[in-house]
C-alpha cells in the first residue's frame, strides 16, 4: 500500500502508480461504485485483491494473457485494471479499449458509451503495437460462443451460500473476541479475491452478452436500442429488490394509524415513538425483516466505514416515509406485471423481425443477455452481503478502543491492516498518522477529481474545490442531452436530491434529479415519474433500475443537479435521451 506526497495543503495519501502501457484512467464506472475518497483501512483490506481479481477475470476470459497485465514488478503497486490515484478509485480505460479492439466487430465508441455515457468527455485511444492478438482475438471468440451458449449461473448460488456461512459463523460482533474481529477483517482476503473475482467475471459476460443482442438488433432490425427494451421487466433483479419491499412497509406504516402518526411527527427520534407503540409491533417485525435482507445496502455500500441501512436506520425509514404516498400503480409488483407483458410483445416482434434464420441465434443471445443482466446484479448483492460482516467487525473493535482509550471510534478507518493488531493493542502511538491522514482524506474530499487522466493524474491540489464548481442554470425552453436509459416520456416537477437519506419532500408527480445512484437510492425511484442522472451509461445501476419498474431514466446528463433548479417543471424522454424544461420554478 503506497502513501505519496499529493502536496502541501493535501499531505500524504493513498495513491497508486498508473500504467505506461494502458495510460488512460476514467471515474467513470468506477465513480458508481466508490464516489467517495477511499479510507486507508478498506484499501488495505480490499484494494490489492481488487485489482488482483480484474487481472484473474480479464485473464480468464482469454482476451489478455496474465504477463500483458502485470507492469514491472509483480509485487508493485502499478495498477493495470482498477486502481486509486488521490484517494479516488478509477478504472484504467485503456486497457478496456485494448480489450474491445481484440473482440471481433469491437468499436471503441461503443465500449465508451456503454462505461462512460458520453464518449466525448474522454480522451481519444492512442494505438499500440500489441493492441491487436490474434491469438486473443481467437479466444474472444470463444468466451462469446460460451457465454451466449451459457445454461445457468449456479456458480452464483454456491457463492451466496458460501457467503451465508461466512455471516452465520461470526454470529453477533458484539459477541465475538477483538483476536476473532481481527481474524475476521484481515482472513477475508481468500474469500474476497474470489467473491469479486467472481463478480467482475459475470460482470464481463453481461456486457458481452448485452452488446452481442444489440449488435444482432442493429444487423437484423436497424436499431440497437431494442436491445435495451427487451431487457427491461426481466424480473429477479436483486438491485431492485429493496424497492418492493420499501413499497410494502410504506403502504403498511400508511395503513397502520399509530404508525402514519408517527410518521407525520418527522424522522427524529421516529424508531424510538415505534418502539414504545404496542400498535407498531407488526410493523417493527417487518421491517426488522427487511433489514435482516437488505441491511448490507446503502450509500457507498463497497466502502466498509460508511452506514448502510442495517447501521443506520434513519435512512430506511427516511425512503419509508416517501413510499407512503406513492401511488397504488407505482408498486413494483404492479409495474413488474405491466412490463412483462409489453416485454413478451417486444420480444414476439423482435422474433418476426429477425427473420426464421436469425430467431435461433436471437433466442439463445436474449436469454444469456437476461441471465447474465440478473446475475450481474446477483453476484454483486453477494459481495455487499460480504462486505457487511466486516463493516460489523471494525465498528465493534472501533467502539471498544474507543471505550478504553482516548482513541475515537472512528479512527480504526484510518489504520491499515499490517497496523490493525498493534492498534487495538495500544492506539495512542498511531494519534499523529491518524491525525495527519484524517485532515488529508479531508482536504481530498473537498476537491473534484478529474473525470480521466492520462499518465499521471494531475497534482490534487489543482482540482477545482467541490464549493467552487458552479454551473449555469437552464433557461425555460432549454433541452439537455444525455444517454437513453429506459424508453417513455414524463413530465413533472424537477426535485434535486444529493443524498437519498434526504430525499425532502419526493413524491408522486416530480422527477428525481440525482447526481449518481446505487443500491440505495432504488427506492427513491418508485414514486416518481422519471430518473434524470447526472452521470451514467447503459449499464449503470439507475438504468438496471429504471427499467425494472418501467419508469423514463436518461443519464449522463453533465451537472443536471446543478443546471436544473428544483421545483422546474421538466420533460424526460427516455427514449431520445433528452430533458426539456417547460418552466422554471
Amino acid at each position: 500500500m503506497t502513501y505519496r506526497d499529493l502536496g502541501a495543503s493535501i499531505g500524504r495519501y493513498i495513491s497508486a502508480s498508473p500504467s505506461q502501457r494502458f495510460p488512460v484512467y476514467t471515474r467513470g464506472n468506477a465513480g458508481e461504485v466508490y464516489p467517495e475518497v477511499f479510507y486507508p483501512l478498506s484499501y488495505s483490506l480490499a484494494g490489492p485483491q481488487g485489482e488482483q481479481a480484474m487481472r484473474n477475470a480479464v485473464a480468464r476470459s482469454g482476451l489478455m494473457s496474465a504477463d500483458e497485465l502485470v507492469e514491472g514488478d509483480p509485487d508493485g503497486d502499478v495498477s493495470m485494471a482498477l486502481g486509486v490515484f488521490g484517494g479516488y478509485a478509477y478504472l484504467n480505460l485503456s486497457l478496456n479499449r485494448v480489450i474491445a479492439l481484440r473482440v471481433p466487430g469491437g468499436k471503441l465508441d461503443e465500449l465508451d458509451r456503454g462505461l462512460l455515457g458520453n464518449a466525448d468527455v474522454v480522451p481519444p485511444h492512442v494505438a499500440h503495437a500489441d493492441d491487436t492478438d490474434r491469438k486473443a482475438s481467437a479466444k474472444s471468440l470463444g468466451f462469446i460462443f460460451k457465454t451466449i451458449n451459457a445454461k445457468d449461473v449456479l456458480h452464483l448460488e454456491a457463492d451466496k451460500r458460501e457467503v451465508e456461512l461466512f455471516v452465520a459463523e461470526r454470529g453477533d460482533p458484539a459477541d465475538a473476541t477483538d483476536a476473532s474481529l481481527l481474524e475476521t477483517l484481515i482472513g477475508f482476503t481468500d474469500l474476497g479475491l474470489h467473491l469479486f473475482e467472481s463478480h467482475l467475471f459475470t460482470s464481463m459476460q453481461a456486457s458481452t452478452a448485452v452488446t452481442t443482442l444489440g449488435r444482432l438488433c442493429d444487423d437484423a432490425l436497424g436499431d440497437p436500442d431494442v436491445a435495451m427494451q427487451l431487457l427491461a421487466g426481466i424480473g429477479d433483479v436483486e438491485s431492485a429488490a429493496p424497492a418492493g419491499a420499501l413499497f410494502r412497509l410504506g403502504k403498511l406504516a400508511a395503513s397502520t394509524p399509530s404508525v402514519d402518526a408517527a410518521f407525520d411527527g418527522g424522522l427524529e427520534g421516529l424508531e424510538e415513538r415505534l418502539s414504545a407503540d404496542p400498535k407498531a409491533k407488526g410493523f417493527l417485525a417487518a421491517f426488522e425483516g427487511f433489514l435482516a435482507e437488505f441491511g448490507s445496502r446503502g450509500p457507498n455500500e463497497w466502502e466498509i466505514a460508511c452506514d448502510t441501512w442495517g447501521t443506520d436506520h434513519s435512512m430506511p425509514l427516511a425512503l419509508i416515509d416517501r413510499m407512503r404516498g406513492a401511488a397504488v400503480d407505482h408498486n413494483p409488483a404492479v409495474q413488474q406485471e405491466r412490463l412483462a407483458a409489453e416485454r413478451t410483445e417486444i420480444v414476439a416482434n423482435a422474433r418476426e423481425g429477425m427473420g426464421f434464420g436469425r430467431r435461433k441465434l436471437f433466442d439463445r443471445v436474449l436469454r444469456s443477455a437476461t441471465m447474465f443482466s440478473q446475475a450481474r446484479e446477483r453476484s454483486k448483492t453477494t459481495v455487499v452481503r460480504s462486505i457487511q460482516v466486516n463493516r460489523l467487525a471494525a465498528l465493534e473493535l472501533g467502539r471498544r478502543i474507543a471505550a478504553r482509550s482516548d482513541a475515537a471510534p472512528d479512527d480504526i478507518w484510518f489504520v491499515v491492516g499490517d497496523e490493525l493488531e498493534a492498534f487495538i493493542d495500544d492506539p495512542a502511538p498511531f494519534a499523529e498518522v491518524i491525525a495527519e491522514r484524517r485532515r488529508s482524506r479531508d482536504e481530498l474530499a473537498k476537491r473534484v477529481p478529474p473525470f480521466t487522466f492520462v499518465g499521471q493524474i494531475p497534482p490534487p491540489e489543482t482540482w477545482p474545490l467541490r464549493a467552487d464548481h458552479r454551473a449555469e442554470t437552464v433557461v425555460a425552453g432549454a433541452e439537455l442531452t444525455g444517454v437513453s436509459g429506459c424508453p417513455g416520456k414524463a413530465v413533472g416537477t424537477a426535485r434535486v436530491v444529493l443524498d437519498p437519506s434526504e430525499p425532502g419532500d419526493l413524491g408522486p408527480g416530480d422527477v428525481l434529479i440525482a447526481p449518481l445512484t446505487d443500491p440505495s437510492w432504488t427506492p427513491l425511484f418508485v414514486p416518481v415519474e422519471a430518473v434524470v442522472v447526472d452521470v451514467g451509461a447503459q449499464m449503470s445501476h439507475a438504468v438496471i433500475v429504471s427499467r425494472e419498474l418501467g419508469i423514463p431514466c436518461v443519464v449522463s446528463v453533465t451537472d443536471a443537479t446543478l443546471r436544473i433548479p428544483d421545483g422546474a417543471t421538466i420533460e424526460v424522454d427516455g427514449s431520445a435521451g433528452t430533458v426539456t424544461v417547460l418552466s422554471l420554478p
